[in-house]
């Protein structure tokens, strides 16, 4: 998203500015950032975990019905961050569980990831100090195929994070289920769930609707977690209200990494489409050249 964005930026004078506060955002702050919420999933239970996934799930989903047609939202793609991370993680756990070489599994599962992030950086890296000048000389490859194809980054991320939340949401029921022993339980677990996420539901779409400014986003964490705190002092355990504390430091930690990203979606989000055939390119001819 970074690179969609700085590229977005970039084929617009006016944006400038958020440009540059994109480049300038990557620093060792990012690596901090993926420790302290690697961190973070390891404490968080998988009751907690879940229910946080549930939740953003549906809020996604009556996000996305409730956009125009050929409409997109950029911006749940950063607010998913700790909401997707909770879904690997209850993911995993769930898919490995009672696996023979389970340690085994987790740490190919972690290299893989590690491989993918430094290769992103690496990309990311690239893209904020050549993207120009390579776009100009036409002679690097990296920055001739995202000339071409930068506009379908959110596309590709959609089709991946809505394979993530799918797995995840299977396993989020599957692992609250597992801690019930009969229907009843299960009833009186289910029942006041759905119907705060609903409410919280209704009330989120309408304050985001109406203010959909930084402070809108944090008070909507504040108000979902708290909404989850009240639930599970009433049918939960004390770990639960614990993670659930540490669920609202993750979320907020996530915020405000990505406030500089956001603050553009916001802004773009009226005036900007993605092109269809190219993007920035100084000196371009054709398709190539649109802003």
């Amino acid at each position: 998203m970074k690179i969609f964005l700085y590229i977005q930026c970039l084929n617009d004078p006016d944006w400038q500015k958020e440009k540059e506060a994109i480049r300038r955002q990557w620093s060792l702050l990012d690596q901090l950032h993926l420790l302290v919420l690697s961190g973070i999933f390891t404490v968080v239970g998988h009751r907690v975990a879940a229910l946080v996934v549930l939740e953003f799930s549906l809020r996604a989903v009556s996000t996305i019905l409730s956009l125009e047609k050929g409409e997109r939202s950029s911006q749940l793609y950063l607010l998913c961050q700790y909401s997707l991370g909770c879904g690997i993680s209850c993911g995993l756990s769930y898919l490995q569980e009672g696996a023979p070489h389970r340690t085994w599994n987790l740490l190919l599962s972690a290299g893989l990831a590690a491989v993918l992030t430094g290769y992103a950086w690496r990309l990311a890296r690239h893209v904020f100090t050549m993207y120009e000048l390579h776009c100009g000389e036409r002679y690097c490859g990296a920055c001739l195929f995202l000339l071409t194809t930068w506009h379908g980054i959110p596309r590709l991320l959609g089709k991946a994070v809505g394979v993530s939340f799918v797995v995840a949401d299977l396993a989020a029921v599957a692992l609250i289920n597992r801690d019930f022993l009969t229907t009843s339980e299960a009833v009186r677990f289910w029942t006041p769930l759905t119907i705060c996420y609903t409410l919280l539901l209704i009330y989120m779409q309408e304050e985001q609707r109406q203010n959909p400014t930084e402070q809108m986003a944090y008070q909507t964490v504040v108000v979902r977690m708290g909404g989850l705190l009240v639930l599970l002092m009433t049918v939960g355990r004390w770990m639960d209200i614990v993670n659930v504390l540490i669920s609202l430091v993750g979320e907020a930690w996530c915020l405000a990494r990505a406030r500089v990203m956001l603050d553009v979606c916001r802004g773009q989000v009226s005036r900007l489409r993605p092109s269809r055939g190219g993007g920035w390119c100084r000196g371009a001819q054709g398709p190539g050249a649109a802003a």
